[in-house]
């Protein structure tokens, strides 16, 4: 399968078949939506399978409102290629996008810039200026130019709609099982391995401290048994503490560190993976470093017996 491709609307291969939405976390909902414009797409080959979404997200610019995102939009690549998407293009979001009327979204950007020839969309999406574009006007004003529209119903749960709202209070909770669920693919974070001041190889458990994407919905601060990649390589055993740290340094901002375990090896400005699967225990402030060291020790111990009941399946 082809690499997929991170667009702009202007540089996008056309003529297209969009699933088209926010699709932040590609849940089992957002799924249904890209399968919709998979199987629509099928009906004309030379249409290039396409995911569109908006960024930053809506709310950033017309509320302020900062919005992290469960993938950032080079996280989504993979998850869609296996999908069978070819490419995934990123409308800029701006006051002037904001103002479109449903009609003018339609003919600029759906039609003009992206060539769609058929788009699937869920049935709660809504488009064009204060969102008064709804399904049927979508259907209609693309309907007159010749193109299919299909609207997914949204995806019942037990009596709930999958959202990615549910999947961040999920996270909050640190619930990583329910996350997994309804992503139906496991929850990933990267980080960029950067020099700490060297206090836990000082105590015995060195770790990798990590700069991570200040806009990822990260989970609940706390200690984890986790699984860590390097680039291409199997996952390794790692407890990982994210958030501050009140025996060290209360007053430093949070982090993210990961101490591999069982093993000692040197990162240095490489991209690591992490995969958090189990939340061990919440933070709190020792009366030393050797009480702290203590815990550590427990904590390992829990997160070694915890991945190896439940080993990755990589």
């Amino acid at each position: 399968m082809a690499l997929i491709f991170l667009r702009s609307p202007q540089e996008a291969d056309t003529p297209t078949a969009i699933a088209l939405g926010s699709f932040d976390g590609v849940h089992a909902g957002h799924r249904r939506v890209i399968a919709a414009a998979l199987q629509l797409a099928q009906l004309q080959p030379e249409l290039v399978p396409t995911v569109v979404s908006f960024w930053p997200h809506p709310r950033e610019v017309l509320a302020g409102e900062p919005r992290l995102r469960l993938d950032l939009p080079e996280e989504k690549l993979d998850c869609l290629m296996q999908l069978g998407i070819r490419q995934l293009v990123l409308v800029p979001f701006n006051k002037k996008l904001a103002a479109l009327t449903p009609q003018q979204f339609v003919q600029q950007v759906l039609l003009e810039q992206l060539g769609a020839k058929v788009i699937a969309i869920g049935e709660n999406f809504r488009f064009g200026a204060q969102r008064s574009g709804a399904p049927e006007d979508l259907k209609r004003l693309a309907g007159a130019a010749g193109v299919l529209v299909e609207v997914v119903p949204l995806l019942d749960d037990q009596g709930q709609r999958i959202s990615s709202s549910r999947i961040r209070l999920a996270l909050a909770a640190a619930d990583l099982q329910e996350v997994v669920r309804l992503l139906q693919r496991p929850y990933l974070f990267e980080g960029k391995v950067v020099k700490g001041r060297g206090l836990g190889r000082g105590l015995g458990w060195p770790t990798a401290n990590l700069q991570v994407d200040g806009r990822k919905c990260l989970p609940k601060e706390g200690v984890y048994a986790a699984w860590v990649r390097r680039f291409d390589a199997k996952p390794m055993a790692a407890v990982m503490n994210l958030g501050r740290q009140p025996t060290i340094d209360p007053n430093a901002p949070s982090a993210v560190e990961v101490h591999l375990l069982g093993m000692d090896i040197q990162l240095g400005n490489e991209i690591l993976s992490v995969e958090p699967k189990q939340w061990l225990r919440g933070q709190c402030a020792f009366d030393s470093l050797e009480a702290l060291s203590s815990q550590i020790t427990k904590d390992a111990a829990a997160a070694t017996a915890y991945l190896a009941a439940n080993p990755n399946v990589d």
